[in-house]
């Protein structure tokens, strides 16, 4: 089953790799039997289903999760699994679709209005006033 990331995007399911072993969680004697946690791997730097743009960004982006150009999630929180590999299909195609979105546009930094700047300066004078209201009185 290949992994559908964006309408762009489809990584082919002969470039995945699993692993399954056993999950340390929930499951009762069962999770000792059973393979349930799973390892999901895909080759970034040699997927065939990448761009050299898209390649490149990937492996800038998620450069400190790649090994050896490898990308690895796991998933454990499911007592099947089936249902873990479902979980882990979802986390590589967020990992990915994050890692390929574009940059979010550069704040334009602006001056505060002279409203804004008043109302801020009488809202401090008014907690100065409060709070020197709680003073005790001076011997004078």
């Amino acid at each position: 089953m290949d992994l559908e990331v964006s309408p762009a995007l489809t990584i082919p399911a002969s470039e995945l790799g699993w692993r399954f072993s056993r999950s340390s969680g929930p499951g009762g004697q069962h999770v000792n039997t059973s393979d349930s946690r799973v390892e999901l791997s895909w080759n970034v730097v040699g997927s065939a289903a990448l761009s050299e743009d898209q390649r490149l960004l990937l492996v800038t982006r998620l450069g400190g999760r790649l090994v050896a150009g490898v990308i690895t999630v796991t998933a454990s929180e499911r007592r099947s699994q089936l249902r873990n590999r479902e979980v882990a299909l979802a986390k590589l195609a967020g990992l990915v679709a994050d890692g390929l979105a574009p940059e979010p546009a550069r704040r334009r930094a602006t001056k505060p209005t002279r409203g804004s700047n008043r109302r801020r300066l009488a809202a401090k004078e008014q907690r100065s006033a409060t709070k020197r209201q709680r003073q005790r009185p001076s011997a004078e």
